[in-house]
C-alpha cells in the first residue's frame, strides 16, 4: 500500500502465492535479506572496545546464520506478473518464466554480473555486486525497467531499461539493455515508449524527468523542478494505471500534479500546496479518490473530487474513521476502497469501503499477532477485483493473504492458513502506559511465556518516535531468535511517531520532543511495575533519530536500563540543526525546530539533546554503530558523543572511593565503511553487525552463551 509512501520517503534520519513455479536459490531471502556485495574498503579506524566480544560474536554469528536459513523460503514480493511472463527477482539478476509453460527453465532477463565493474563511478578498478531494488513493466510488456544498487564508500545506483521481445526467449542478450540512468529514485511507465522518473541527488529528490524511447535512441526531458529545499518529489501510477502523478511533499504540505497516461504531455495540479494540508491521490471511475488530513483533528479521511474540478472546494468526504482509528494507507480495488488502519492499541486491520455505498463500510479483522501489513503491487495481468498482501510481526514470517472486497472474502495463501511452523508459542500483548501529562502511550509486548513469568526474562526495548513514522515491526530473524532464547521484546510507540495518527506526530515534534522522552520513561516504569523484567536485565535499542529519546533518557534516568545499542545514531541535534550546510538541516526544521532563528527552539533542543546533556554519573553500557560516509548522520557527532560519554564515566568513577566504585560501563564504538544509513546490504557483514549486538548484550547482562534450549543463566558478573 503506497499512498502515504511519498510523504515518508523523504530523506529522514532513519524502514503471494502464484500458480507459476517460483525458482529460488538455495540461500533464499534473495530480495530481502541475502543481498550481497564485496568490498575491500575499510573505515578509518575509530572503532574501539570490540575485541572483548569477539568469541561470543562468533557464537551468535553461527546461530543467526542458521536462523536466517530456516526462513529462507518465506513469502516475499520478489515476483512480478506480466501479460505473458512471470518475472523472478533473484540475487544474480531477474529471470522470467512463460505463464503458459512454467515447466521450462527460467530465462535470465537482466544479468547483474554485467554491472560488476564499479570504475565508471569511482575511478577505481574493482568489482561491485549489485542488487535489484524495484521493477516496473511497460503496459504491453515491451520493456522492463529496474533500479539496481550497491553500497561501498558511497551508494551507487542506476535504472536499467531492458527491451523485451514479446514471447521469444532466445532473443534476449546483452544488446537488450537500451538505456541506463543514474541515481533514479522513483519511476513509472506511462506508455510502452514513455517513462517518468525522479532522481536522488544526495538525500534530495527535486526533479522529475520524462524518458522517450524512439527508433533512433532515447530522449530525456525535465518536466518538473522543485525549488523548495524541504519538498521531496516522487512519481507514482494509480493502481488502475489510468493516471500518473508527480507528488511533491514536505512534512507539512502536499501538491500533486496528475496526467492521463494515454496523453502524458501535460500535468494539472490537484490542489496548490498550503501549509498543514496533506493529501494523496488515487483514481476511480473518472474521479480522484484521496486521503486528506481534512478529517476531525486534521487526521486522514477519504474524499473524492471530479477530475474536471479538483480544487479543495469541490472535495466531498466519502469515509471518516471512528475516533481513535487511524488510517495508514489506501488502495482502490474495483469499486471498493481498502484502507489499512490501526486501532488505539496499534493493532492493524483493514476497512473496506464500498465506493457506491460508503455507509456500508466493514472491518476485516487480522490475526492478533499482526504487526505489519505490506501490499503487493498488482501485475499487468493480475485480477483487479482482489488485493494481495502480506502480514507479519517481528517473530512471524510474512504470511500471504488475498482479499476479495466485493464478497468480503479473506483467503490465506498458505495451506490451512498457517505458516511453516507453529506460531502459538509466542504471545502478543498490547499495553498502555500513562505518561507524565496523562496521555496513554501504547506498547506492543512480545514474549514466549505468560506475563506472570517474565520477572527474570531479559528485555529488549525498541523505540523510534520521529517524523511521524511507525516503529518498524516487520518480521526479523534476529528478533525471532531472541524470543526463542527467552527474551521479551517491547515496542514503545511514543509520540513523535505516527502510530496514533498525525496528531501523535505533532505532539512529539519541535517543542514537544521532550514528550517522547517522558513517554519512553513511562513505558519502562509501567513494564517494571508489572513485574516484567528489571532494569538490570533491560536494554534499549534504536536507530537513527530513535537515538534521541534513548540518549535523552540515558542522561536523565540512566538507572532504568543496563545497556543500549544504537545504529547510525542521531545524537548531536543542536549542532546539526545549527549547521545549514548539512543535507537535512533545512528540511528537518519542521521536525526539530530552528535553533538559529528561534531562541525558544534553541532552548528546547538544548534541554534534551543527548550530546549536550552528558554529565558525570553511572551510565548504561553503550554500543554505537555508525557508518563513515553516512550522509544523514555525520560521523563527527557520533565520535564527539562517545568521547564525552567516556569522559563523563571516567569522571564519575574517579570521584568515588575505590570500595564504592561500580563496575564501569563500556562504551563500544563500531565504525563501518559505507554510506548505507540502514546498515550493510552484504549478508555476511550484516551477520557480523547483528552478532556483535547480541554478544554485547549477553556480556553486559552477564548471561551465559545460548545453548540449544531457550534458557538464560546469570553468571558471576552480576551476582
Amino acid at each position: 500500500m503506497a499512498a502515504l509512501w511519498c510523504l515518508h520517503c523523504s530523506s529522514v534520519r532513519l524502514f503471494t502465492s502464484s500458480h507459476v513455479a517460483v525458482y529460488k536459490l538455495l540461500t533464499g531471502f534473495t530480495s530481502r535479506f541475502l543481498r550481497r556485495y564485496t568490498s575491500e574498503t575499510s573505515a578509518v579506524d575509530f572503532s574501539s572496545g570490540l575485541e572483548r566480544y569477539k568469541d561470543l560474536q562468533n557464537v551468535f554469528r553461527r546461530r543467526l546464520k542458521a536462523t536466517y536459513q530456516r526462513f529462507s523460503n518465506i513469502a516475499d514480493q520478489s515476483v512480478v506478473c506480466g501479460h505473458h511472463y512471470v518475472y523472478l527477482i533473484q540475487s544474480d539478476g531477474i529471470y522470467r518464466v512463460d505463464r503458459l509453460q512454467s515447466e521450462l527453465k527460467p530465462q535470465l532477463v537482466l544479468d547483474l554480473g554485467h554491472f560488476s565493474g564499479g570504475h565508471e563511478e569511482t575511478g577505481v578498478e574493482k568489482d561491485f555486486y549489485w542488487t535489484v531494488q524495484r521493477v516496473r513493466l511497460s503496459p504491453q510488456e515491451k520493456h522492463l525497467a529496474a533500479t539496481i544498487a550497491c553500497h561501498d564508500r558511497v551508494k551507487l545506483s542506476r535504472c536499467v531499461i531492458v527491451r523485451l521481445e514479446g514471447g521469444d526467449f532466445n532473443c534476449l542478450d546483452s544488446q537488450s539493455i537500451i538505456a541506463s540512468l543514474g541515481e533514479v529514485f522513483s519511476f513509472e511507465w506511462a506508455t510502452d515508449e514513455v517513462m517518468f522518473y525522479t532522481t536522488l541527488e544526495g538525500v534530495r529528490s527535486n526533479k522529475a524527468f520524462r524518458l522517450d524511447l524512439t527508433s533512433s535512441g532515447s530522449r530525456i526531458t525535465c518536466v518538473y523542478e522543485e525549488t523548495q529545499p524541504d519538498v521531496f518529489v516522487e512519481v507514482a501510477l494509480s493502481r488502475d494505471r489510468h493516471i500518473l502523478t508527480i507528488n511533491c511533499n514536505s512534512r507539512t504540505s502536499s501538491e500533486v500534479l496528475f496526467s492521463d497516461v494515454t496523453t502524458p504531455n501535460s500535468f494539472s495540479v490537484v490542489q496548490p500546496r498550503q501549509e498543514n494540508l496533506l493529501y494523496h491521490v488515487e483514481h476511480w471511475r473518472g474521479k480522484l479518490l484521496m486521503l486528506a488530513n481534512t478529517g476531525p483533528g486534521h487526521e486522514y479521511q477519504v474524499v473524492q473530487v471530479p477530475i474536471s474540478d479538483t480544487s479543495m472546494a469541490a472535495w466531498v468526504p466519502v469515509f471518516t474513521p471512528d475516533p481513535g482509528t487511524v488510517i495508514k494507507d489506501m488502495e482502490i480495488v474495483g469499486d471498493h476502497c481498502v484502507l489499512s488502519a490501526k486501532t488505539p492499541s496499534c493493532h492493524p486491520h483493514l476497512i473496506v469501503v464500498p465506493l457506491k455505498h460508503p455507509k456500508e463500510a466493514y472491518v476485516v479483522q487480522l490475526p492478533s499477532w499482526t504487526c505489519a501489513i505490506e501490499s503487493r503491487k498488482p501485475g499487468l495481468a493480475d485480477q483487479q477485483d482482489l488485493i494481495q498482501f502480506l502480514i507479519s510481526s517481528p517473530f512471524h514470517p510474512p504470511l500471504p493473504f488475498c482479499l476479495y472486497p466485493e464478497r468480503g472474502l479473506l483467503l490465506s495463501g498458505t495451506e490451512e492458513g498457517s505458516s511453516l511452523d507453529n506460531q502459538d508459542r509466542f504471545i502478543t500483548t498490547r499495553l498502555e502506559a500513562c505518561s507524565r501529562d496523562g496521555t496513554l502511550v501504547p506498547m506492543t509486548l512480545l514474549h514466549s511465556v505468560p506475563l506472570e513469568h517474565l520477572r527474570q526474562a531479559p528485555l529488549l526495548v525498541h523505540v523510534y518516535g520521529a517524523y511521524g513514522r511507525d516503529l518498524n515491526m516487520d518480521f526479523c530473524p534476529v528478533q525471532r531468535l531472541l524470543l526463542e532464547l527467552g527474551w521479551t521484546l517491547a515496542y514503545c510507540h511514543i509520540r513523535g511517531g505516527g502510530e496514533r495518527g498525525l496528531s501523535w506526530h505533532r505532539q512529539g515534534c519541535v517543542k514537544g520532543k521532550q514528550r517522547g522522552v517522558e513517554d519512553l520513561q513511562a513505558c519502562l516504569q509501567y513494564i517494571f511495575s508489572s513485574s516484567i523484567s528489571s532494569p538490570s536485565l533491560t536494554a534499549l535499542t534504536a536507530c537513527s533519530a530513535g537515538a534521541v529519546p534513548v540518549g535523552a533518557l540515558c542522561n536523565s534516568y540512566p538507572h532504568l536500563m543496563k545497556a543500549v545499542t544504537l545504529q547510525a545514531p542521531f545524537l548531536d541535534v543542536l549542532g546539526s540543526m545549527k549547521d545549514p550546510s548539512l543535507p537535512l538541516t533545512l528540511e528537518d526544521r519542521d521536525e526539530w525546530g530552528d535553533p538559529v532563528g528561534n531562541s525558544e527552539h534553541r532552548h528546547c533542543i538544548a534541554t534534551y539533546c543527548p550530546l549536550y546533556n552528558i554529565k558525570p554519573q553511572l551510565y548504561p553500557s553503550v554500543l554505537l554503530t555508525a557508518y563513515s560516509s553516512d550522509p544523514r548522520v555525520p560521523l563527527t557527532g557520533v565520535l564527539r558523543y562517545s568521547e564525552r560519554l567516556r569522559r563523563a564515566i571516567h569522571d564519575h568513577q574517579s570521584k568515588k572511593p575505590q570500595s564504592d566504585c561500580d563496575l564501569a560501563p563500556n562504551v563500544v564504538l563500531n565504525i563501518q565503511p559505507g554510506s548505507n544509513h540502514l546498515g550493510p546490504e552484504d549478508f555476511e557483514l550484516m551477520l557480523d553487525e547483528e552478532a556483535l549486538k547480541l554478544a554485547f548484550l549477553y556480556t553486559e547482562f552477564g548471561l551465559a552463551p545460548p545453548r540449544k534450549t531457550k534458557r538464560f543463566i546469570r553468571t558471576n558478573r552480576d551476582q
